[in-house]
């Protein structure tokens, strides 16, 4: 295959970026927003309905020391992590990507974490969509965390 044929035909099958404006991406911000909902309450019950039943987490933790660590989550132990308690929780995305193409997404973009409106931490996330019934939900969120380097 030449390489003008490979290029016209990873074209077509790339997904499209939608206007973060369109009702099309907000559709699919609503599982997203509702999960940094669920944060921000710290309830882990109100997680539940965004994600389709076999979702699973990563996450990529990177240490001020350089040395990291992944761990993967099931959604209920991802859920069963928000308890109740003093301190207030805000996950902020400030300039999602969207990108859709028929029945599944995705959403990119860097996050800055808050604990009591001080930063604790930042890195990007990753959110895998997919649309049953004509209802988006959460097939698997992949992030990554650090202390160092978060701007707000």
């Amino acid at each position: 295959m030449s390489m003008l044929a490979l290029m016209a035909a990873l074209a077509v099958q790339t997904p499209v970026l939608a206007d973060p404006a369109s009702p099309e991406a907000a559709a699919v911000m609503v599982p997203v927003n509702g999960v940094f909902a669920a944060l921000a309450a710290r309830d882990g019950s109100l997680v539940a309905p965004h994600l389709a039943p076999e979702a699973r987490m990563i996450v990529a933790v990177e240490r001020p020391d350089g040395t990291a660590t992944v761990q993967t989550l099931a959604a209920e132990a991802f859920a069963a992590g928000l308890r109740p308690g003093p301190e207030r929780y805000e996950e902020i995305m400030p300039d999602p990507i969207v990108a859709i193409d028929g029945d599944i997404a995705m959403v990119w973009g860097r996050y800055v974490f808050k604990i009591d409106g001080r930063v604790s931490h930042c890195g990007s996330d990753h959110f895998d969509l997919i649309r049953r019934d004509g209802v988006w939900r959460i097939a698997g969120i992949t992030w990554n965390q650090r202390t160092t380097g978060c701007e707000v």
